[in-house]
């Protein structure tokens, strides 16, 4: 007899329970890979916190396995703050009378060998003999006294930056960028013109500037007296810093001036009849600029023309037929007007002495000079005011100053009288009428009418 198979009940419960264990353990195996997987290829983003960086995971699905993983939750990380760099070590100075640069930065603690390191790279730039009173310096270092940058400043607006690189040592010229506010100032002068305009806390160059608009018409040295008022709309240049703070530099051009007292009334405005190409002209569209300046020099009247003066060395009264000007030693002198030179060299009792030929038969005579300009010869063409040579004491002189004279036609004239026939220049009719809308907010401003514009 065949015999069939029999199981036992017990042998088969246990062989279900370890496949379905196994199979438990293969599905969670494959689960938890997955889930590792997709964490590990998560792309990690740096998200930055009120104090320390955080790093964030972002949610990424796995597509390399047939199961499908669960999106990973964000992990949050916290990193240690990066500690902050030291701060450089800054030095800063000016350059004082009799003291050298090398001498300065010596001082500072700076080692000879950067010190001529600088100089060697500064040279092709800025030559540190030309180095004067009133120039800064400023050297940023690190803790361990290594240089970082060199700063050199020439002027309230120029100088020099030296950078230290991989490659060694790069300089640029740098010139500050001026931003112009108008402004307006008005006085009395009590003394000098000058005087009273440095005494309402402006520069002296302000005064220069606008005794140079009224050369034609007023002798600062002469004309001016006590109670005399004065109106001026001009630009004060302000400076820009790296922090963005406005630093007043120096006074700009002058938009509107107008002086009255003893000489009269003179006003100008500044007007361009192109871009770039302006000047000063009168209310009604006249230049303000004549045929020839008022005076050679900024001096000091000290002898008028006359046909009878007491010569001071030759004890005798004869015609003095020119003014004088006294001023120190190597003021500048400057032909008042163009023409061309005739005559340079000695000539008796005048000492070094330049004449200048004019139109309409003028000839003008500058005597008793220190020297004469650079290479100026006779033949050579003038432009007004250009700089022909500097007071002196030579010839007949008892002191430093110049004896201006002027012929007409072969005659001594008085200079004072040489603006009554002047020749100005007008404004083109067909710019009268931008230029009278530009004047009449001028004078506005001018007379205090009209609020400032803002540039």
């Amino acid at each position: 007899m065949q015999r069939s198979p029999t199981r036992s009940p017990g042998r088969g419960k246990g062989l279900s329970a370890l496949r379905w264990l196994l199979l438990i353990t293969f599905v969670s195996s494959v689960f938890l890979l997955g889930a590792f997987v997709s964490f590990s290829a998560a792309q990690v983003t740096a998200v930055a916190g009120p104090s320390a960086p955080v790093l964030v995971a972002d949610e990424w699905t796995t597509a390399s396995l047939d199961v499908a993983a669960a999106p990973a939750a964000a992990v949050a990380v916290t990193l240690p703050a990066l500690p902050e760099p030291p701060p450089l070590e800054v030095l800063e100075g000016e350059i004082e009378p009799g003291m050298a640069l090398g001498r300065a930065l010596e001082d500072q603690g700076i080692p000879a060998s950067e010190i001529n390191a600088i100089t060697r790279a500064m040279k092709p730039h800025f030559d540190f003999r030309r180095a004067r009173p009133g120039h800064r310096y400023r050297v940023e270092r690190e803790p361990g006294g290594t240089l970082v940058t060199f700063e050199y400043q020439t002027s309230s607006t120029e100088g020099y930056r030296l950078r230290v690189t991989d490659e060694g040592y790069e300089v640029q010229r740098e010139e500050a960028t001026l931003v112009p506010h108008r402004a307006l100032i008005a006085g009395l002068v009590g003394t000098t013109l000058y005087q009273a305009i440095v005494d309402l806390g402006e520069q002296g160059q302000l005064a220069r500037d606008f005794a140079n608009v009224f050369a034609w018409d007023i002798d600062f040295q002469k004309s001016v007296q006590p109670g005399d008022a004065f109106q001026i709309v001009y630009e004060r240049l302000f400076r820009v810093d790296l922090d963005g703070v406005e630093a007043y530099v120096r006074p700009g051009r002058i938009l509107a001036a107008r002086y009255t007292g003893a000489a009269g009334e003179h006003t100008a405005v500044y007007f361009e009849a192109s871009e770039g190409r302006g000047g000063y002209f009168r209310p009604d569209g006249g230049s303000v600029e004549g045929e020839f300046l008022m005076a050679p020099l900024n001096g000091r009247i000290t002898s008028n023309f006359t046909n009878a003066r007491h010569h001071p060395i030759l004890k005798i009264t004869r015609p003095h037929e020119g003014i004088d000007y006294a001023a120190p030693q190597g003021t500048p002198v400057w032909s008042v007007a163009d023409g061309k030179v005739v005559h340079v060299g000695g000539a008796g009792s005048f000492g070094r002495l330049v004449k200048v030929k004019h139109r309409n038969g003028y000839v003008s005579y500058y005597s008793h000079l220190s020297r004469y300009a650079n290479e100026l010869s006779a033949g050579d063409r003038v432009e007004q005011k250009q700089i022909i040579g500097y007071v002196g004491s030579s010839g007949l002189a008892t002191g430093p100053h110049v004896c201006f004279r002027v012929k007409k036609d072969g005659h001594y004239v008085n200079p004072a009288r040489l603006r009554a026939g002047a020749v100005r220049q007008s404004i083109p009719a067909s710019q009268l009428p931008a230029f009278h809308v530009a004047s009449a907010r001028l004078l506005d401003e001018l007379d205090g009418r009209r609020q400032l514009a803002s540039d």
